[in-house]
């Protein structure tokens, strides 16, 4: 699946990246406004989000502790599986979508590209998650959080985004394989922040700078990613398939590490 969405992202054309970035961004935009306007439904697809990312971080917790993929673990917890608010990265890809191609390379007009399908999709799914979440307020929160999961189902798309969680991985890895990029970001960093680019180029270079050293550690990105996947995929079995008492006992040792 991810080295579909690669060869699909190696075709894109400039007009591509915009309408992608851009229709991803509108979509996002719309589920705020109507989780906003919703009585309780913006406080459960924040509550939804709060518990993705507490089970990440339990699921994580060994390399939340230590080097070396301490901070790979952190980038993806905060900028991927967060229930902070992208607002204002939103708004700035949806500002300059049609003008990527000429700010940045085109390595990282991909990792856009593949930024912007992943927020769009992850925002679908809590957002359903949110609206069984608001449903069923009278169960404790495992039962609640697996119930919601079970609901909304969509097992094709959960994996659909793990597929591209794990592409804007090894995008990010490949970005620090080019030749000049790490300089290039850094002189773009101050025109960046004067065209309102700030929250977009902390992204790229973060993401950059923590794939760079973790490529120099251990197995290196590949190790990572593939324990992200493995990992991800066994939640996956446990939340779609268990029987629900075991899938409450598992999910409540997990949870019980976060740290």
């Amino acid at each position: 699946m991810g080295a579909r969405l690669a060869a699909h992202v190696n075709k894109l054309k400039p007009m591509d990246a915009t309408h992608i970035i851009r229709d991803s961004v509108t979509r996002v935009a719309g589920l705020r406004h109507t989780a906003a306007c919703t009585p309780g439904l913006a406080q459960a697809v924040s509550e939804v989000k709060r518990w993705q990312a507490q089970r990440f971080s339990a699921t994580y917790v060994d390399f939340l502790q230590a080097a070396p993929y301490q901070a790979a673990a952190r980038f993806f917890l905060e900028e991927l599986y967060s229930e902070k608010d992208y607002a204002t990265r939103d708004a700035q890809f949806a500002r300059i979508a049609s003008a990527l191609e000429r700010l940045f390379p085109r390595p990282v007009v991909q990792t856009a590209v593949s930024l912007a399908q992943l927020h769009c999709l992850t925002e679908e799914l809590d957002m359903a998650m949110g609206q069984h979440w608001l449903a069923s307020a009278g169960l404790a929160d495992i039962p609640r959080y697996i119930a919601a999961w079970r609901t909304v189902g969509q097992r094709a798309e959960r994996l659909s985004q793990l597929s591209t969680v794990l592409q804007v991985g090894l995008e990010l890895d490949r970005l620090t394989r080019t030749p000049g990029l790490r300089l290039l970001l850094k002189m773009m960093s101050k025109p960046a922040h004067v065209a309102g680019l700030g929250a977009l180029q902390k992204f790229l270079e973060l993401g950059f700078d923590t794939f760079a050293a973790m490529g120099n550690q251990g197995g290196g990105a590949r190790y990572f990613l593939d324990t992200v996947q493995f990992r991800e995929s066994q939640s996956f079995r446990l939340l779609f398939d268990a029987p629900n008492d075991f899938c409450e006992s598992e999910l409540a040792q997990t949870l019980a590490k976060t740290i």
